[in-house]
């Protein structure tokens, strides 16, 4: 009977748990949680006899692993899995999985929420704009930046995206227009939003030589990870372009200096809030804790990610 660990310093909601603990009793798991830790110490001690861990925004490093000696899985509930040492799992014999998908919806409506925020000025009282008929680009054509675009042809948006590893014909049978170049995402969009992963290739990508090419009143959404965008060249556009904005779903590094200077074009949430709906809690969390079951009774890798 395979023990599974749920460890969140983010908690579930109260529903998802729920729903969690009903698939893992169901299929006659034992399970435990650890929720609002505090000291890493924590993590590793739980994990010492887990063989089965779903975790969130949770670090499963090196240390994590080696306090671990009996995990043979480790699944994110949710589609990021930077929070994953890769490498490190699969040298101790340990797989590595994401729940693509559970959580788009949720994503995608924040950053729709967050454009029409900013379009309306930060509903100061003053007028601002609106979506429909401005052209929206997404750099990533995965499951959340699918659901943006869905919501925003609803709006009324022309809408384009750039990934080089679909073909066009995904995007055009959804009504996207697909782009050539990275450069022409940030040539087209009055707003653009970024779908990408934070790897070696994309750390920093988003610079200078990107953002110049940015409209003047354009908008920069990210809902990604801070680590795709060069702060110092972010700063310098919003300097230089005296209507660009930027909003962010994860709080930049130099956010202090960001606000002092350019609050009123510039926002960020408190914590990295997209997948922060019950609805996506719950998907993810049974999707986690179903992978789980298929794994140990089925040998299913599907969603393996290292």
């Amino acid at each position: 009977m395979p023990k599974v660990l749920i460890a969140t310093e983010k908690p579930f909601a109260a529903e998802a748990a729920q729903k969690i603990k009903a698939e893992l009793e169901n299929a006659k798991y034992s399970y435990s949680f650890l929720e609002n830790y505090t000291d890493v110490a924590d993590l590793h001690k739980a994990l010492a006899d887990a063989e089965a861990v779903i975790i969130r925004s949770d670090i499963i490093d090196e240390a994590a692993l080696a306090a671990a000696p009996k995990l043979k899985i480790v699944v994110r509930a949710g589609a990021g899995y930077d929070n994953i040492d890769l490498k490190a799992a699969t040298a101790h014999n340990v797989i590595a999985m994401n729940t693509p998908g559970q959580n788009s919806n949720a994503v995608a409506e924040l950053a729709i929420g967050m454009m029409i925020y900013m379009a309306r000025g930060k509903f100061n009282g003053k007028s601002g704009s609106e979506l429909a008929g401005k052209s929206l680009v997404l750099y990533g054509y995965g499951w959340v930046a699918r659901y943006v675009a869905k919501i925003a042809k609803g709006i009324g948006m022309t809408v384009y995206a750039y990934d080089p590893y679909l073909t066009n014909e995904i995007m055009t049978k959804d009504g996207v227009k697909p782009l050539a170049t990275v450069e022409d995402i940030f040539k087209t969009g009055d707003y653009i939003s970024l779908h990408i992963p934070a790897n070696e290739q994309t750390q920093k990508s988003i610079n200078w030589s990107l953002l110049s090419l940015m409209k003047n009143n354009a908008t920069l959404v990210n809902t990604a990870r801070k680590e795709v965008i060069n702060e110092d060249d972010l700063f310098k556009a919003l300097a230089e372009k005296k209507k660009f904005r930027y909003v962010s779903d994860v709080e930049p590094g130099n956010a202090a200096q960001l606000m002092e200077q350019y609050a009123d074009r510039v926002y960020y949430t408190p914590k990295k809030m997209g997948a922060q709906t019950e609805e996506a809690n719950t998907n993810a969390g049974v999707a986690a804790a179903k992978q789980i079951i298929a794994f140990f009774e089925k040998g299913d890798k599907t969603y393996k990610v290292n």
